[in-house]
């Protein structure tokens, strides 16, 4: 008999259709904060449309020279007491190769870091929805700045770094329905209780400036999540990332449609503002379920997540904060309730064999998701309060009043989204004006 012979584990080679599939999926999701500003520009009053499209942009220029300077290593690094990582070889991303590779995976290291780095832009961008009309431009960049640093980062390590407490215990999270939805949610809750409300909240009319530009916005967030959502697998070997891309459609569609439902219901109307608000809700709810649910599954979670969303928008007015855009009611409740229907959906066929209690798996999934769920929450909020508490003592976090009523985007950034200077000029004088008329109009003038 032929000595046997022991072969060692292949190691994993690079794979170029995963790392172009990555590629591509890593812009799709920059595309997304470009979208989020035109999304929720389109919300705001005209006076306030380049500050809320600023207060997105800014943070592709903050985060990501944090990321390669430190973020990168302190969310993804070596694990150190499961609250937070460090290697000190990617400080700057020094040390490290083109062509080093991820892990076990068949992509570089570099590809994984930059398809990171586009969650950790996108997600303080999603807290500013909440502080239209009233946050110092040099109050939100320093923010953010510190948010990244203090919140975000870590809590990315728990949800998604070897070692980190959340990703240890079990907790399901996709693509972000905790380390950016719940997180992003959380913080934005926190901030405005410490800066208060609008001027004229629950009295003046602040309608959203142009619905159009809203719809564009939420067209651009929803092509752009199919990249967040399925590339998150980062790759697509097993089919795990197009059953990933099939659930954000699918749960997309269902809350679209519920939110417009609650609507008809509870309004009266179909509106579309409602269909785009309805639309992120699925997005935002499918994002930490969608590799663990069936795509019946995902039709559940969209649902319900359109129809308490849409109620849960209402809640500002009850309680009296002043959530300007719906960063609470859409982003935090919408990933609570994906993230824990995880316990009830997860069908065992999907990423993992974990199921949940309607596929036999009992509650046990469910008590973890509660625990990733609340942490995340609680440590944001409280965080971010603090954080928006210090900078408003020492810096002032609010334009003056004066400034609010008059427009942000005059005081903070010298330029008005459109130029009506001129609209009113109209055509050259084609019709006589009678003499009585005339002879009024030159005493009126004197």
């Amino acid at each position: 008999m032929a000595p046997a012979i022991t072969l060692a584990a292949e190691a994993p080679k690079l794979s170029a259709a995963n790392t172009g599939f990555m590629l591509i999926c890593s812009a799709l999701v920059m595309l997304m904060t470009p979208g989020l500003a035109f999304f929720y520009g389109g919300m705001v009053r005209v006076k306030s449309t380049l500050n809320m499209l600023m207060m997105s942009f800014i943070s592709l220029g903050i985060v990501t020279i944090l990321w390669v300077l430190f973020g990168f290593s302190m969310a993804f690094g070596t694990d150190h007491g499961h609250v937070i990582g460090w290697t000190s070889d990617w400080l700057g991303l020094s040390g490290v190769d083109k062509a080093e590779l991820w892990g076990t995976y068949n992509i570089p290291l570099l590809v994984f870091m930059v398809f990171q780095l586009m969650f950790a832009i996108i997600t303080p961008a999603l807290i500013s929805g909440a502080l239209a009309d009233r946050v110092k431009f040099s109050a939100w960049a320093l923010f953010i700045t510190l948010w990244a640093i203090v919140v975000y980062f870590p809590v990315a390590h728990w949800v998604w770094g070897e070692g980190g407490w959340a990703f240890d215990m079990g907790v399901i999270d996709f693509a972000g329905g905790t380390a950016v939805h719940i997180n992003a949610g959380a913080a934005a809750l926190g901030v405005i209780l410490v800066i208060g409300k609008r001027v004229g909240f629950k009295k003046d009319p602040m309608r959203p400036h142009s619905l159009p530009l809203v719809m564009l916005g939420a067209g651009l967030l929803w092509f752009g999540w199919f990249g967040f959502n399925a590339g998150s697998w980062l790759g697509n070997d097993d089919g795990v990332g197009s059953l990933m891309f099939v659930n954000t459609q699918v749960a997309t569609g269902a809350a679209m449609l519920a939110w417009l439902a609650y609507e008809k219901i509870r309004h009266g109307a179909f509106t579309t503002l409602g269909a785009a608000s309805g639309a992120v809700a699925g997005l935002v709810a499918i994002t930490p379920s969608g590799g663990a649910v069936t795509p019946m599954g995902a039709i559940a979670v969209g649902a319900i997540a359109g129809a308490v969303c849409a109620m849960a928008v209402g809640l500002k007015y009850k309680f009296g904060y002043d959530d300007s855009l719906d960063v609470v009611g859409v982003h935090m409740v919408g990933g609570v309730i994906g993230s824990l229907l995880i316990g009830f959906f997860a069908s065992g066929k999907g990423q993992s064999d974990v199921a949940g209690l309607f596929y036999g798996g009992g509650l046990t999934q469910f008590w973890k998701q509660c625990a990733g769920v609340f942490a995340v929450l609680a440590y944001s909020l409280v965080v971010s309060a603090i954080l928006a508490f210090v900078l408003d003592k020492t810096l002032g976090m609010r334009v003056s009043e004066d400034e609010e009523v008059a427009g942000i985007d005059q005081a903070e950034h010298a330029e008005t989204a459109y130029d009506f200077s001129g609209a009113g000029g109209g055509a050259a004088r084609t019709t006589a004006v009678p003499a009585p008329v005339a002879a009024a109009s030159k005493k009126v003038d004197a």
